[in-house]
């Protein structure tokens, strides 16, 4: 990278504003016929397909196929249970950590050039996120049940 008088931060900016004017150019040259070639190209393959299935797969209709899946077991008394909350709570803390190393890898990428302020920025996003869990094992967000 080329060394930028304005310090370390500058770099990073610099990265991504030049990958992003890379993605803009490769757009640009593309152009509308390339996006209506794409669009065509997609509804001929799923059409495609969906006529092979037609002709190669045998077409059955019975009562059980109006059924709703219950992995083959009859079901017994009421179908329409409602869960416990704190699943959905669960997936969700996990999706916002494990959307953090989306932003860690490049950072990963990038920290060695961009010196120790890359570094101390990590730490105060490490710290955030840190606080975050802290305060969703004091609701009890994370007991299983």
């Amino acid at each position: 990278m080329v060394d930028n008088p304005q310090g370390k931060r500058a770099v990073l900016s610099h990265f991504i504003i030049k990958n992003v004017a890379i993605f803009v150019q490769i757009n640009v040259r593309m152009g509308a016929s390339s996006l209506i070639v794409l669009i065509i190209a997609a509804i001929a393959f799923s059409g495609i397909a969906i006529l092979v299935s037609k002709f190669v797969l045998k077409a059955t209709t019975n009562k059980q196929k109006g059924e709703p899946y219950e992995c083959g077991i009859p079901t017994k008394g009421k179908t329409w249970v409602q869960l416990n909350v704190g699943y959905y709570l669960f997936a969700l803390i996990f999706l916002i950590f494990d959307v953090e190393l989306v932003f860690l890898y490049p950072w990963a990428v990038v920290a060695k050039s961009a010196g120790w302020i890359a570094f101390v920025e990590i730490v105060i996003f490490f710290f955030i996120l840190f606080m975050g869990f802290l305060y969703a094992h004091k609701k009890g967000a994370l007991k299983w049940i």
